[in-house]
């Protein structure tokens, strides 16, 4: 008797350490799954899709944007560029925002902000950062200081180089006041206005926010 007992729990065993390996051996087929509709969205989910969607093309639950529409938020400022590089961008992209001391002023808060430790105050490329890392070029010198306006935004987005992106950091509307004052460093042209009045406002104000830049959500 003892010995069937011993033989029952040795070929249990077996069976058990059999199953785990079976059970084990396909990374496609997770096994059995409880309750689906705590894991699976009814509705059409983009990021989690189970079953091939019959609707929409493809058969993806995600959709592409209509051309040339502009995502809620965006103001306008989404980048449809016939080829995603900054040569593009400053052929076909135009400063959408008027052209006056407000715009300038605070576009020269937010360069001191986020610009001015490499490219320097005076737009020189003698930052603090730019001096220990040598090569940032100066704007009011060679095709630097002919770079237009969209080229400029493009690169504030996306970085260059070494340059890292600012997307993240400067909402669209504050890349261009940006690079309104970028094109008068190019120039030479330091300052915006200081006694003015829209200037004083903009430097006591600074901009939608005062740590980041961005508008908070």
């Amino acid at each position: 008797m003892k010995g069937l007992l011993n033989l029952g729990i040795k070929a249990s065993a077996v069976l058990f350490t059999g199953a785990l390996l079976v059970a084990c051996s396909n990374d496609q087929d997770p096994g059995l799954e409880y309750a689906p509709d705590m894991y699976h969205s009814i509705p059409l989910d983009p990021y989690s899709q189970v079953k091939e969607n019959k609707y929409n093309p493809g058969g993806l639950n995600m959709r592409e944007p209509a051309p040339g529409t502009v995502a809620r938020g965006k103001m306008g400022y989404n980048m449809y560029l016939s080829k995603d590089e900054a040569e593009v961008a400053g052929v076909e992209l135009k400063n959408p925002l008027e052209y006056n001391e407000q715009n300038l002023a605070e576009g020269q808060v937010l360069y001191n902000r986020f610009c001015s430790s490499c490219h320097g105050e005076q737009g020189d490329g003698q930052g603090l950062v730019g001096q220990k890392f040598k090569g940032v070029p100066s704007y009011s010198a060679g095709r630097v200081a002919t770079l237009p306006a969209g080229h400029i935004f493009h690169v504030i987005t996306n970085g260059r180089g070494r340059m890292m992106p600012h997307g993240s950091q400067v909402n669209p509307t504050e890349r261009w006041k940006i690079v309104m004052y970028v094109q008068q460093l190019q120039k030479g042209e330091v300052g915006a206005g200081a006694g003015t009045e829209e200037a004083q406002d903009a430097a006591e104000t600074g901009t939608e926010a005062p740590v980041t830049g961005t508008t908070p959500q």
